[in-house]
């Protein structure tokens, strides 16, 4: 069964990066595009990015501009870095993988365009 774990949450201070990671088991990441999503309490999993095989990376507009993320083949992982962690960042963390390839032409990560996902990672960002 595929599996995703993530890790690299905590409790962390505004202002500073924070790099989160995403280990797949019994499946090869290299043949799939790979996501990022992120649900805070009381709202809806809210896309963040996604990378194609080719390493072609797509960002959702709410945090754009602080995310870079990246996908490392050799060890079957992805990584997530938060630039400048302000409070609002607060929520839990996911990867997840699609079926294809590619991220697709939606131009941001669609929940419902990814198959199989990790079990999150609590990010709290406090003053």
């Amino acid at each position: 069964q595929v599996e995703l774990m993530e890790s690299g949450g905590g409790l962390v201070q505004p202002g500073g990066p924070l790099r989160l990671s995403c280990t797949a088991s019994r499946f090869e990441i290299a043949h799939y595009a790979m996501g990022w999503f992120r649900q805070a309490p009381g709202r809806e999993r809210e896309g963040l990015s996604c990378i194609s095989q080719d390493g072609a990376t797509q960002y959702g507009d709410s945090v754009k501009g602080r995310l870079t993320m990246s996908r490392d083949n050799d060890v079957n992982m992805v990584h997530l870095t938060i630039h400048n962690l302000k409070p609002e960042d607060t929520a839990v963390y996911y990867c997840a993988t699609r079926s294809t390839p590619y991220c697709g032409d939606s131009g941001y990560p669609r929940v419902a365009d990814f198959r199989t996902w990790g079990q999150g990672t609590q990010v709290t960002v406090f003053s």
